[in-house]
C-alpha cells in the first residue's frame, strides 16, 4: 500500500540542540499509529515539522506523494493534515458553532457561510456537542473543549489527523468516551497519528507504535513487539510496567 505520509532522514535542530535526528517513518492510509516517548523525546517537534510549524533542517516530508517539507502550515492543512494541540485554545468569545464554522470556511471546502455552518453542525453532532452549539467556547468543560478541538479538526476534512495529548487532563470515564470517538473517526477512513503519554490509550487504540528517545526513533512496529523491546523498556516503560503488560497479554 502506498504510504500516506513519508519522512526520510528528517533532522531538526534548535541552535545546538538536536531535537530530531535522522527520522524516517511511514504512515499508511487507514492506520492508527501511536507515538510515545519520554518528555523531551521530540514528539511535539515531530508533529510541528510535519505540519510546517517548524522547517526541517535536513530530510524530506511527503504527503500523498507530494513533498511538503517547505510548505506553509495553512497550505499543509488544506492538503489534508489536521492536528489538535496539547493546550486547547478555542476562540473563547465565539460560540462553539462559530468555532467549527470558521474551520469549515478555512479549509473544509464550504462555498458559503451557510454551507460552512451546516457542515459545522454535522461535526458537532458527531462529536456530541450539539446541545452546546450556541454557548461560548469558554463555557465548555475541559472534556468539551477537547471535543470541540476534534470537531474543528474534522471540519478541515483531513486525510490525516494528528492528536497531540488529546486525553491529557481527562478522567477515566472521559478518556473512555474519547477513545470511542477516536475509533468512530478512524472508521471514517481517516488515518490517525496519536501522540500520547497514557499507555492505556495507545494499547487500546493503536495498531502500531513508534517510539522516540532523545530525538531518535528507537522502535517502530506492532504494539506487543514494541512494548517488549529492550530499548523501549529501558528508555520509557520501565521493567515493572513492561512485565505487568506482558502478564496481561498486551
Amino acid at each position: 500500500m502506498t504510504p500516506l505520509l513519508e519522512l526520510s532522514g528528517v533532522t531538526k535542530r534548535f541552535r545546538g540542540l538536536v531535537a530530531l535526528s535522522d527520522i524516517s517513518l511511514t504512515l499508511r492510509p487507514g492506520e492508527i499509529v501511536g507515538l510515545i516517548g519520554p518528555n523531551g523525546a521530540g514528539k511535539t517537534t515531530l508533529v510541528n515539522v510535519i505540519t510546517g510549524v517548524h522547517k526541517a533542517d535536513a530530510g524530506e516530508v511527503r504527503f500523498a506523494g507530494q513533498t511538503i517539507t517547505r510548505e506553509r502550515p495553512d497550505r499543509i492543512a488544506r492538503l489534508g493534515i489536521a492536528r489538535t494541540f496539547q493546550v486547547v485554545q478555542p476562540f473563547p468569545a465565539m460560540t462553539v458553532l462559530e468555532n467549527v464554522t470558521a474551520a469549515a470556511l478555512f479549509a473544509g471546502g464550504a462555498g458559503s457561510i451557510a454551507q460552512a455552518r451546516d457542515a459545522a453542525a454535522e461535526h458537532l453532532d458527531f462529536c456530541g456537542l450539539t446541545s452546546q452549539a450556541h454557548k461560548p467556547a469558554a463555557a465548555l468543560t475541559l472534556a468539551g473543549r477537547k471535543r470541540l478541538e476534534l470537531a474543528k479538526s474534522l471540519a478541515l476534512q483531513p486525510k490525516l489527523l494528528m492528536l497531540d495529548e488529546v486525553n491529557a487532563g481527562l478522567n477515566p470515564a472521559e478518556i473512555d468516551a474519547a477513545l470511542e470517538l477516536i475509533a468512530a473517526i478512524a472508521a471514517r477512513g481517516i488515518t490517525i497519528f496519536l501522540i500520547e503519554h497514557l499507555m492505556k490509550v495507545v494499547t487500546r487504540t493503536a495498531q502500531r507504535l513508534i517510539v522516540l528517545h532523545h530525538g531518535a526513533l528507537i522502535a517502530d512496529g506492532p504494539v506487543a513487539q514494541v512494548m517488549a523491546d529492550e530499548m523501549v523498556i529501558e528508555a520509557y516503560l520501565g521493567r515493572r510496567y513492561a512485565e505487568r503488560m506482558a502478564g496481561a497479554g498486551i
